[in-house]
């Protein structure tokens, strides 16, 4: 099924709640900091991580709601569908459209920065564009009551991290998307073939995860379960590095970085009444919160093991991602890999 994203983007900009109320001078000032910021981080970041060294900075692309559901709808198209989606879509296709469009404008409300590996850059012609948010980053600086050129830098070094990941190790973009055709394709198993796997599922030890992930696990084939892990321990890498660099990069940089990282974390955290849980599940962010802490947790002790420089065969290729036991178990993966 062809999905409507034009359509998609067109209802959840109408649908999307706005953004907290600001001058056009604060809104001005804030977009300006924002650019500087996400150049000023690349030199830092870089530094840490050993990657990219010599690449071209690209400029972010800075965006309100709006902007950023019309970007996330170009960028699911390309990567679901490819540059040039099989068909106009039909009524299937629109109705889809409509529900992705809903879904975009909730979570226009929560993204405070992104990198897109899926979308082409005009400043650069290559794939791969930096999105920060500055409606959302504002919400939430004003939430933390942070020194707000300190947040927005903090933000920065995390997003940028994910820029330098993928410029300096393109085979990433290609791993996401075979991993993404391999969950999206469609299987030819009847109804009764489908219940007799699910029924298996349940009653063998296989590791799902919790919650509404750990379902969508029980669905998947064999060939979907496998590209879900990978995906999920990519993610978890992903994450878990760029936090570690938010934090090693950060008391250098970012005067307030401790009452940042406290304040965060504590958000995080907080207790959420039961709709705010309901849609927790139903997204799936309490297994990205998931993602930040183990991978951050993994990254803190292998970097902490055999320093960064040692660290970085984990990018070598496909063979050298963390598996699912050596996330929870680091020392697995240094002697497996290294």
């Amino acid at each position: 099924m062809s999905i409507d994203w034009q359509l998609a983007a067109t209802v959840g900009k109408k649908v999307a709640r706005p953004g907290p109320v600001t001058t056009d001078y604060t809104i001005t000032a804030a977009q300006q900091e924002l650019a500087r910021s996400s150049a000023a981080a690349e030199g830092p970041v870089r530094e840490v991580t050993g990657l990219a060294d010599g690449l071209a900075v690209p400029a972010a692309q800075i965006l309100d709601r709006s902007g950023w559901i019309e970007a996330a709808a170009l960028s699911m198209s390309a990567m679901l569908e490819g540059p040039e989606p099989d068909g106009k879509p039909g009524i299937s296709g629109r109705v889809a459209g409509v529900q992705a469009g809903g879904l975009l404008a909730l979570l226009s409300g929560a993204i405070l920065g992104q990198y897109d590996p899926f979308t082409a850059n005009p400043d650069t012609g290559s794939d791969g564009v930096l999105m920060l948010v500055t409606p959302n980053i504002i919400a939430v600086e004003r939430s933390l009551r942070v020194v707000p050129s300190d947040f927005r830098l903090w933000v920065c070094l995390h997003e940028v991290t994910h820029r330098v990941q993928f410029s300096a190790n393109p085979w990433l973009r290609d791993y996401m998307s075979s991993n993404v055709e391999a969950l999206t394709a469609e299987t030819a198993e009847s109804a009764g073939e489908l219940v007799t796997r699910i029924s298996a599922a349940m009653r063998s030890d296989q590791p799902r995860e919790k919650g509404i992930v750990g379902a969508m696990q029980l669905l998947q084939s064999p060939e979907q379960y496998e590209a879900f892990t990978r995906m999920m321990m990519l993610g978890t890498l992903l994450e878990g590095h760029a936090d570690h660099v938010m934090d090693a990069v950060g008391p250098q940089h970012v005067p307030t970085v401790d009452t940042i990282r406290a304040a965060f974390d504590k958000r995080r955290g907080r207790p959420q009444n039961p709709v705010q849980r309901l849609l927790r599940v139903l997204l799936g962010m309490d297994a990205k919160l998931a993602q930040y802490i183990r991978g951050k947790a993994f990254v803190d002790e292998v970097v902490g093991t055999v320093g960064m420089t040692r660290f970085n065969a984990i990018w070598t290729g496909p063979e050298t991602m963390p598996l699912p036991a050596e996330i929870e178990k680091p020392r697995l993966w240094i002697d497996r890999v290294l």
